[in-house]
């Protein structure tokens, strides 16, 4: 039994929370709104995850002192856009013996800097892993089987969270590449929101394919430029997560490109979907890195234009369907 610290109470913190206690940890959960915190605690409700009861091992505070003392590791489930915020707030509670698990994915947008290097910067004596695959809080929550990653230099803390993690709900494989497996879940999200709008345009399978095929390529190919290594992206945080958040309903990156693609504005999308899109927050940054390595990344460049430039969704798929001549590159 260990004593579990989480920061961040939206679905995949909480799911993450029951995974873990229903296992017999002591878990502790940060939020920011008072709301979330006193349904957690006297009603044992998540308002993300309606159907599912909460075991009565979770705990909800405000305070991060609460959530964070006396924890022998700390999951941090915040969106990336508000990372280094959180942890600037929250550092001063954390001992350099407690190792932080990043458990989101995508970019900082002012430095273009993944989550661990953002973390590494705020707290450059702690042990960093990063936890990701295909993984729907929805399904995690109710005990579906899912297999995940856990991802750090320091191999020992490997072992330790697969072996927190790991029974017969969940499967978790190990890995040395922090940057793969933070870059494969961060760029995923990308090609889920244009799988979104393929959806919104009534496009066909034909195209889902090769949407996803050809958005797997532009993520192995800005990944690796990152530092990230080829494998991983054909493994459960890049393909397998790719496929899960591209195909499903669950998936709020999906849903936010559907709504783009039936022509809702993307002021509209973020009050209908009512929480983080991941994607949304992340393609400028794709957009910027690809340039800065000079990359050929057609699908990010038309999307971006989707978003920044106007660019009707019909015509970006024109624009996709009608480049030059190309061999199939990976």
């Amino acid at each position: 039994m260990k004593n579990i610290a989480i920061i961040g109470s939206g679905s995949w913190g909480i799911a993450l929370a029951i995974h873990l206690a229903k296992k017999g940890n002591n878990v502790r959960v940060w939020s920011f709104a008072k709301e979330e915190a006193d349904l957690i605690n006297n009603e044992k409700k998540c308002k993300f995850l309606p159907e599912v009861t909460l075991p009565d091992n979770i705990y909800c505070s405000l305070e991060y002192k609460d959530v964070i003392e006396g924890a022998d590791l700390i999951l941090h489930v915040t969106p990336s856009l508000f990372t280094r915020n959180t942890v600037k707030q929250y550092k001063q509670y954390v001992k350099e013996n407690q190792p932080i698990i990043i458990c989101t994915k995508g970019f900082e947008k002012e430095t273009l800097l993944t989550l661990d290097e953002v973390i590494r910067q705020e707290l450059p004596n702690n042990k960093i892993g990063a936890l990701a695959g295909p993984s729907h809080a929805e399904e995690v929550s109710v005990g579906i089987p899912t297999a995940m990653v856990v991802a750090s230099s320091d191999t020992k803390l490997n072992d330790e969270i697969q072996e927190l993690f790991m029974n017969k709900d969940m499967r978790v494989y190990t890995s040395t590449d922090i940057k793969g497996v933070e870059l494969g879940g961060g760029l995923k999200n990308i090609i889920a929101f244009c799988a979104g709008i393929a959806t919104g345009l009534n496009l066909g399978d034909n195209s889902f394919a090769a949407l996803v095929t050809r958005g797997l390529a532009e993520i192995n190919r800005l990944g690796t430029a990152l530092g990230g290594k080829t494998e991983t992206f054909y493994g459960l945080t890049g393909l397998g997560d790719l496929i899960v958040t591209c195909g499903s309903e669950h998936s709020r990156n999906r849903r936010a490109g559907k709504l783009v693609g039936k022509g809702m504005k993307i002021e509209d999308v973020r009050k209908e979907i009512g929480m983080t899109i991941e994607s949304i927050d992340n393609i400028d940054v794709a957009y910027e890195l690809s340039r800065k390595f000079n990359l050929d990344t057609p699908i990010i460049n038309t999307v971006y234009d989707v978003l920044y430039n106007e660019l009707d969704a019909n015509e970006a798929v024109y624009k996709l369907m009608t480049r030059t001549k190309k061999s199939e590159q990976i």
